[in-house]
């Protein structure tokens, strides 16, 4: 019951540029996030209609 759904006893894969090292699924996660904040930024907000404000 406590295995993990994921094995986790495998060595990790990293991404290496230059002097920059870095996890895959630390690089996962940081592409997530970006992409989430280019969305927020791109998508407008719903408005409750033109009330004059």
């Amino acid at each position: 019951m406590n295995a993990a759904i994921v094995n986790l006893t495998h060595p990790d894969h990293y991404l290496h540029w230059g002097f920059i090292q870095l996890s895959l699924a630390n690089g996962i996660v940081i592409v997530a996030m970006v992409l989430v904040f280019a969305l927020a930024l791109v998508l407008p907000f719903r408005s409750r209609g033109r009330s004059g404000r």
